[in-house]
């Protein structure tokens, strides 16, 4: 059951959600609001359909200590089954402009992300084509840094448009003070702000980043380092990379029925890399040395794979990894979250004892803990 005390609060300010324009409520469980289809049944369910919606109604909820959820893809949440002491504030604002003379790109939080890298190749842009395919919004991109093959947002986000929660304010911050690093912000896990829209400055030649990812630019028959091609030219592979990994969201394929890459690639000491490769006698495991430091960072599909658990690991419910990325935690079709929680602790406590090595989870936990 729902606290009794907040279902009181929600029915007390019931008349002032109902004033704000632009908003739609509804009796949505988050299971169909997120990836992995998993989530239990909100306080309530408010789809906002513009960033004054937003702004108007997370502010009424802060100002009552009604707890909240931000929602935009649902792509990075793992969230608890059954009732929900939270109000689900769905972003579903979604404008993108484009100025080709100057490669600036403005999108607003509820965009989903992949319309978003589409249209800037289409104006002719190059910069974010290694991040295609990826599920989500534009708002959540910040949030996490978000990266795949040798790319991250951060070369290319400007700013973002913030509504601070501790004081109201709504301003376009620099990214610089987001702080970002490796599947980071200080916006990640704080709910200190909620991003209303992102600008991202992108390059006019129509050209890729410089390829930084070895598996991508070999499937591109790239031969220099840092190398640059045609923006849909890299596009298309990646996508056919992602593809092969069940990174693509497909309503038809469970293996997509996730949150992406469940755990960050671990960065730990250099002696511990020496184990690693000393426990496994594989003298070319994945590890890339992290400038200026005594560390390196591992790549964690392989080390749950040499730990025990490969492609397709059952797990003791009707969670599995997926069949064609052990990096993927996937619901097979009916799977709860407790499932998946299970799945998820048996291979950190297994990288753990094989290597002494913590697994850090990705995504953003609601209402239950690893």
């Amino acid at each position: 059951m729902h606290d009794l005390l907040l279902t009181q609060k929600i029915a007390e300010i019931r008349p002032e959600i109902d004033k704000i324009a632009e908003l739609e409520l509804a009796d949505v469980p988050l299971s169909q609001l997120t990836t992995l289809r998993l989530g239990g049944q909100p306080l309530l369910t408010a789809r906002c359909m513009s960033q004054a919606a937003a702004i108007k109604l997370v502010t009424l909820l802060d100002a009552h200590s009604v707890p909240l959820l931000v929602v935009g893809g649902g792509s990075n949440l793992v969230v608890a089954d059954g009732d929900l002491d939270i109000v689900a504030v769905v972003l579903d604002f979604d404008a993108i402009s484009i100025n080709p003379g100057t490669g600036l790109l403005r999108a607003e939080a509820g965009a989903e992300w992949d319309d978003v890298v589409a249209l800037s190749l289409d104006a002719g842009l190059g910069g974010i084509e290694c991040l295609s395919g990826i599920p989500g919004s534009a708002g959540a991109v910040p949030v996490q840094n978000v990266g795949a093959y040798g790319a991250e947002i951060s070369s290319v986000l400007t700013q973002v448009r913030i509504l601070d929660r501790a004081t109201g304010d709504v301003s376009w911050q620099p990214a610089t003070s987001l702080e970002l690093a490796y599947r980071y912000s200080n916006l990640k896990f704080t709910a200190r702000a909620v991003v209303l829209a992102i600008e991202l400055q992108l390059t006019l030649d129509g050209l890729s980043a410089p390829l930084r990812f070895g598996e991508l630019a070999r499937r591109l028959g790239a031969t220099e380092p840092g190398e640059r091609r045609p923006a849909g030219e890299v596009r298309e592979k990646v996508l056919e990379l992602r593809r092969g990994k069940g990174m693509v969201l497909d309503p038809e394929d469970h293996d997509t029925w996730s949150a992406g890459s469940f755990f960050t690639n671990p960065t730990v000491d250099n002696r511990v890399a020496d184990y690693v490769r000393r426990v496994t006698g594989e003298d070319n495991m994945p590890c890339y040395p992290v400038a200026g430091t005594d560390q390196s960072k591992l790549s964690a599909a392989w080390l749950i794979e040499r730990a025990g658990f490969p492609k397709g690991y059952p797990g003791k419910g009707r969670a599995t990894l997926s069949t064609k990325h052990t990096l993927a935690l996937t619901n097979r079709g009916e799977a709860t979250t407790d499932d998946l929680v299970a799945l998820a602790r048996d291979v950190v406590a297994g990288v753990d004892d094989k290597f002494g090595v913590q697994l850090v989870p990705e995504p953003v936990w609601v209402g239950v803990e690893l």
